[in-house]
């Protein structure tokens, strides 16, 4: 785990809820979090309990409404909205939906993870990084090959490759081994420890997988939207 630089990811004092006047409902209170680069943080706790929510406020996906969250050392509370859509340029996210485009073949899908950053580029080593990246999640033999002829747990490795392809700074990721067996969930995992050895990548999961949970830095447990 790198230390000696400011965390990856910070909070403090952050509070979230939903709706309004009567209907308001709290789902957050004062979760305080610092998060090291290079580090693989698990959270965990009862469904409900709020911990997709403070995920996507990690990811700069839903507004802070109060509270500080620090990003690789940009303040999200009041940032403009093309503050943070730079900033959401700079990780890679994994949700339990793979959202894949049904017409275009894992490569390609792959590819679309490195559109984020805008046109151009080097296709050929985008094209090679996208092969690299779908060989090591075991899916070599499936490059070309389209959606439809693919399992669920293919599928959903095709969008790991996606979020993965362009060497995020943090990886978000929402149950991303739910649809995997137990040798394709340590690949993902491995490949993300790789990842925090060599580049520093900070990786932040929503997962009830043991398997996953033993191999973490730090365990987060949210229970009833309150740090646990």
């Amino acid at each position: 785990m790198m230390t000696g630089r400011e965390p990856s990811i910070r909070l403090q004092g952050v509070n979230h809820w939903f709706g309004s006047g009567e209907t308001r409902r709290q789902v957050l209170f004062d979760i305080s979090i610092s998060i090291e680069r290079g580090s693989l943080t698990v959270m965990r706790g009862p469904s409900g309990s709020g911990k997709t929510t403070l995920l996507t406020l990690m990811g700069a996906l839903r507004k802070v409404q109060e509270g500080s969250i620090r990003l690789l050392g940009q303040e999200l509370h009041g940032a403009s909205e093309a503050a943070q859509e730079m900033l959401r340029r700079r990780f890679g996210f994994i949700f339990q939906a793979h959202n894949l485009h049904e017409s275009l073949t894992a490569r390609q899908n792959t590819l679309m993870g490195l559109e984020v950053h805008g046109p151009g580029g080097d296709a050929a080593k985008q094209n090679a990084a996208a092969v690299h990246i779908l060989t090591s999640l075991g899916l070599g033999e499936r490059i070309d090959y389209l959606p439809e002829k693919l399992s669920g747990g293919q599928k959903q490795r095709v969008a790991i490759a996606r979020a993965l392809v362009s060497n995020p700074e943090i990886v978000f990721a929402d149950e991303p081994t739910a649809a995997l067996d137990k040798e394709a969930g340590l690949n993902v995992v491995r490949l993300l420890k790789t990842l925090a050895e060599t580049r520093g990548t900070s990786t932040v999961m929503v997962t009830h997988d043991t398997r996953i949970i033993d191999l973490a830095d730090m365990i987060i447990t949210i229970e009833d939207g309150r740090l646990a």
